[in-house]
């Protein structure tokens, strides 16, 4: 099972307003891959902070929000999850998947959080691989 990482300028957009899950925002958010050699760190902030692998080839890289909801001081939030397909040729490898928003400016491209599957993977033309992010909530307190 992937294992969950918070990027830790994540909280301070939240709270700053520049990362916003409500849905009337339109807020578009997107995965991002890294190979095993290009692990993200929690210190990360942003989407070109990081080497990433190509996601050309995948037929989708947008991420819908389920849920976000705040309760005692504490943002719950649910990604749905994402089946993606290798169409144009092959994907990878990757280790790591992320989330990031691809709708602010400044700054751009805010990294949300990031997935360690523990071992490379590549998909072959055509294969497909669920990210399932409703099994795995996230907050920020």
């Amino acid at each position: 099972m992937a294992t969950y990482n918070k990027f830790q300028p994540f909280v301070e957009y939240v709270y700053k307003g520049k990362i916003d899950f409500t849905p009337s925002t339109g807020h578009t958010f997107k995965i991002f891959l890294c190979a095993a050699a290009n692990a993200p760190v929690a210190t990360n902030g942003l989407l070109a902070n990081l080497t990433t692998a190509s996601t050309a080839n995948l037929d989708t890289t947008t991420v819908v929000v389920g849920t976000a909801a705040q309760t005692s001081g504490t943002l719950t939030v649910l990604f749905n999850d994402l089946t993606v397909t290798s169409t144009g040729g092959t994907t990878g490898p990757f280790r790591y998947v992320g989330i990031y928003d691809d709708t602010p400016t400044s700054p751009a491209d805010p990294l949300v959080m990031w997935y360690d599957y523990g071992s490379e993977i590549t998909l072959a033309l055509n294969e497909t691989f669920l990210f399932d992010f409703t099994t795995s909530t996230f907050t920020a307190t």
